[in-house]
């Protein structure tokens, strides 16, 4: 069984060699007090943040809870990241072992919001076009056996719709799922029409995932503004990534409409590599 996270595996250690970079003349938009997205980082000047519905994974992401701004990002093995690239960190646990990479880390996000809104049924993923792993059949006591090279659902367990429970299925998943997996099961999406909650996605091994967790719109002239967050490998603290092509605007990437390249600061996408769930 192929694993298609971020990397060719699931166990690999990072290369990552470089000692902390530090960055000259970057603007901050930090308001270092801030302790959600919203609240820690200014939008650039003319710009206000795109109008998103009450209780919507958008509003969710822009609101979602930061460490403090002196956090860094850490492996899951609690060794700190050479790169400083990271302009926020998510206050969320990544997990003692290297499953919660890149696509694992939208899986995350996306889960835990449907949790926290209890809507069980919307939570599944996919292993591969024939076989989805539902967290409502998992509450339920089923689990997942392969057998004669195909994935089935036996009962086991007692139903348990706990938190901790639903952490469980989120790990498992991650064994299995990862960006090839879930590209697969996100809708195309253009560019021009990006919102809160989509994801740059590119499916492989190796392959990258990120989530946009923020927007905002010049009403002038209708430019946007955006920001985005990942997890890598090994798996990391989920964090928003600095824009190292435009320092005075980072953590803020535009979107430009003649671009045909989203560089970011450990992966390059196209902008026809942006999905929506």
């Amino acid at each position: 069984m192929l694993l298609t996270g971020c990397s060719r595996n699931k166990v690999s250690k990072s290369n990552d060699s470089i000692n902390f970079i530090n960055f000259k003349n970057e603007k901050s938009f930090v308001i270092a007090k801030g302790n959600t997205i919203q609240s820690r980082f200014e939008v650039p000047s003319g710009y206000v943040r795109t109008l998103v519905q009450d209780n919507s994974f958008e509003h969710y992401l822009r609101n979602f809870p930061l460490l403090p701004d002196t956090a860094k990002v850490y492996y899951y093995d609690g060794r700190l990241k050479p790169k400083n690239i990271h302009a926020a960190i998510l206050n969320i646990d990544i997990g003692d072992q290297n499953l919660q990479q890149c696509a694992d880390a939208v899986i995350r996000l996306r889960a835990e919001y449907l949790y926290g809104e209890k809507r069980f049924s919307d939570i599944h993923f996919s292993f591969n076009k024939d076989f989805n792993i539902e967290f409502k059949k998992w509450a339920e006591g089923f689990r997942v056996q392969f057998v004669r090279n195909q994935f089935k659902w036996v009962r086991k367990e007692n139903p348990d719709y706990s938190y901790s429970n639903f952490k469980k299925y989120l790990f498992y998943t991650y064994i299995y799922a990862g960006t090839y997996s879930l590209s697969s099961e996100m809708k195309i999406k253009r560019y021009g029409d990006m919102k809160i909650g989509d994801v740059f996605i590119k499916g492989g091994s190796p392959g990258h995932a990120m989530i946009i967790v923020d927007m905002a719109v010049n009403p002038k002239n209708n430019k946007k503004v955006y920001m985005l967050a990942q997890s890598y490998m090994p798996a990391q603290s989920i964090h928003i990534v600095k824009n190292l092509n435009n320092l005075d605007l980072s953590p803020w990437y535009e979107l430009n409409l003649d671009d045909e390249i989203v560089k970011t600061p450990e992966w390059k996408f196209t902008i026809r590599d942006l999905k929506e769930f």
